[in-house]
């Protein structure tokens, strides 16, 4: 039997941030922005701390109690939302991405394009299963709470997945494709914008 499904809150932050470092090491879009192992390695921990201190301000977190599981969303209202670059984040920022920083500007930009318009969604911009519990199911159980939450709120869901892998699995959770896109420049990541009946795509598709 599968653990139920709780809300993160402080207590939680190692354990989330070293499940989504884990699940993530290999995701082609932050392979591109930090392309040597060994430097994402050190840097996704930084980077998934300083996320997991927005979501606590202004987001939801959902995993299992061990956080072998873990989504990130933004809620309505705070959808579109991007922390200002005051110096103190910005040098935040140059320390998770270190010399990739374009990199990560570029594919960060270029996200926020695709995200679909308005603030009435619930976005899963991360989710992660803990390397040795994948394929166990614990992926698709914590999406669909977040998916309860959208239901309950009476708003779509929507995402971005660089890894094709996973578009069959979000499609079978009710997701469909809006659009695909890439990032430019040589070896740059594709994406698949997705969301749940209601969203409206980008702007960029919207041109």
């Amino acid at each position: 039997m599968h653990p139920a499904i709780i809300r993160l809150g402080p207590d939680h932050r190692a354990a989330a941030v070293a499940t989504l470092a884990a699940a993530f090491a290999q995701d082609p879009a932050l392979c591109w922005i930090i392309p040597d192992p060994a430097a994402r390695a050190r840097r996704l921990p930084l980077m998934f701390d300083w996320l997991f201190d927005d979501h606590l301000e202004r987001g939801l977190m959902l995993g299992t109690p061990d956080c072998g599981a873990v989504t990130f969303w933004r809620p309505p209202g705070q959808v579109h939302y991007r922390t200002p670059l005051y110096p103190r984040h910005l040098l935040h920022m140059v320390q998770v991405f270190g010399p990739n920083l374009l990199r990560g500007a570029k594919v960060g930009d270029t996200i926020d394009a695709h995200v679909p318009r308005g603030e009435a969604a619930l976005y899963l911009r991360y989710a992660g299963v803990r390397p040795d519990l994948q394929g166990k199911g614990l992926g698709g159980q914590t999406i669909r709470a977040g998916l309860a939450e959208a239901a309950r709120l009476g708003v779509p869901a929507c995402l971005e997945t660089a890894t094709q892998s996973n578009v069959g699995l979000y499609q079978r959770l009710g997701f469909a494709i809006v659009e695909e896109w890439d990032v430019r420049g040589r070896g740059a990541p594709h994406f698949w914008t997705m969301a749940t009946p209601g969203a409206t795509p980008g702007a960029d598709s919207a041109a």
